[in-house]
């Protein structure tokens, strides 16, 4: 194996329930390492759960019960129960920008202070160096002090992908993060994670087909809980293998 498929992410026959209900069933999948991964499929098939599964979100509902394998480097995270440390190297960033009520500057340095940095100019640097990791330093350059929830929508997504890259982890994962943005700031946030992937590995779930076949490198197809096809993203797009994902990417359900 070359060191551009390294696996970063492995998953083995992961069930996941809420109480009686099954809602992923015996999942198998590699996620490779600076490559962007997304996952699509109807409402309800178990993507965004999938997705919470590898940063242990789904550890805050009662009454789940996870069984198989997820391996982060080869570490099982949950037999590791270090659950911050993996929420510090598994970022994720959510459907609708979740900013605190405070600057932009605060917003940004609020993870690397809380783990310890306190010195001002350490974490100056850490703020520019995460805001133009985000493609946004250039507009809030001037405004740093100003509330971050003045800003337009798509510039608050940016603020949260900056605020979760101050935090240096190696996983960003992504949950719809464009579905509640205009076509242009749609545009901006895909160019970014097209240069995130440089030097993270980014897994997106995505209800938009085209975003999909724009942005990944990888593509799983989710359907009642089960992951369909699994496969790099010019195939499952023009030769799926599996008709229920023809049937789903042309349109015929979904």
């Amino acid at each position: 194996m070359s060191v551009i498929d390294r696996n970063k992410l492995s998953v083995r026959n992961l069930d996941l329930f809420y109480g009686d209900k099954q809602a992923l069933k015996k999942i198998n999948m590699d996620i490779k390492e600076n490559k962007v991964t997304a996952l699509i499929g109807p409402s309800g098939c178990g993507k965004s759960t999938f997705l919470r599964t590898l940063n242990r979100m789904n550890d805050l509902i009662e009454n789940v019960k996870i069984d198989g394998v997820i391996e982060v480097d080869g570490e099982d995270i949950y037999k590791n129960n270090d659950v911050i440390k993996l929420r510090t190297k598994i970022g994720m960033v959510f459907q609708k920008a979740n900013l605190f009520p405070m600057s932009i500057y605060d917003n940004v340095a609020y993870g690397p202070r809380i783990h310890g940095i306190k010195d001002k100019a350490t974490l100056d640097k850490i703020v520019e160096e995460s805001l133009k990791g985000a493609a946004i330093w250039d507009e809030v350059k001037d405004r740093l002090k100003m509330p971050a929830l003045g800003l337009s929508g798509g510039q608050q997504q940016r603020v949260c992908i900056a605020r979760t890259i101050a935090m240096k982890p190696d996983v960003i994962l992504m949950d719809e993060p464009t579905s509640a943005l205009d076509p242009i700031s749609t545009a901006k946030v895909e160019e970014l994670i097209f240069e995130l992937k440089k030097d993270y590995t980014i897994v997106i779930v995505t209800h938009n087909m085209q975003q999909a076949a724009r942005i990944s490198d990888e593509t799983g197809f989710f359907l009642n809980g089960e992951l369909i096809e699994y496969n790099n993203t010019k195939d499952i797009f023009t030769v799926p293998t599996d008709k229920r994902t023809e049937d789903y990417i042309t349109g015929r359900f979904g």
